[in-house]
């Protein structure tokens, strides 16, 4: 028959343990973040808001895409497009060319999860011709550039791609996302990009956004 341990050495035998799962679990890498950076908080987003001038869109038909250079590259053979979908997916395998080959994307416009890199369209949260109506007509062409292909905001999101078509150049008075616990986060990263640009909104957008914010 075996002596049982002393409570000491359990003790000890039983924090060694937890030690070691601790270790193991923090081997495991965290999944990555759907979630682009910078996003304000609700209150923040307000007051930004209130901070925006209110305008009518203008020169919507001298708008042309190729106005905003996008999926510039990046590093070595990596695009904007697939920057994006490394940062926002779950275990991305890329090839040699920098293109996904495996991983899974959650969207959170409609809260579905692809695990092919085909069914993800990767939305401008303000869209191109929306931007432009609301004051990009009067950028040059680099900052319209630097627009279409920042990392460094909350302006590039990976979604799901018949949604992302839905959407189109819609602002949030004509379109928001179908899941409705995102659009309070939705709002927050849409005032976000447009004040950090400096663009205008609309009566009706302002309206919109500030409803949506009372969802927060």
């Amino acid at each position: 028959m075996r002596r049982p341990l002393p409570l000491a050495r359990a003790l000890g035998a039983v924090s060694i343990s937890m030690l070691i799962s601790t270790a193991l679990i923090g081997a495991v890498p965290a999944p990555a973040s759907a979630t682009p950076p910078n996003i304000p908080s609700a209150a923040t987003a307000a007051s930004r808001l209130a901070q925006l001038t209110v305008a009518a869109e203008s020169h919507g038909d001298s708008y042309d895409r190729d106005l905003f250079p996008h999926w510039s590259t990046v590093s070595g053979a990596c695009n904007t497009r697939e920057e994006v979908l490394k940062r926002d997916g779950t275990n991305v395998v890329t090839d040699s060319s920098c293109a996904a080959t495996s991983g899974t994307w959650f969207s959170p416009y409609d809260g579905a999860t692809w695990s092919s890199a085909s069914d993800v369209d990767i939305d401008h949260m303000v869209p191109l011709s929306e931007a432009w109506a609301s004051g990009a007509w009067s950028w040059t062409t680099a900052r319209r550039e630097s627009y279409a292909n920042d990392l460094g905001g909350p302006e590039l999101w990976a979604v799901t791609d018949n949604v992302n078509q839905s959407k189109g150049d819609k602002d949030p008075a004509q379109w928001q996302p179908p899941r409705a616990s995102f659009r309070c986060a939705y709002a927050r990263a849409w005032i976000q990009v447009k004040w950090f640009y400096g663009l205008t909104v609309d009566s009706a957008e302002k309206s919109a956004l500030t409803s949506m914010l009372g969802t927060c």
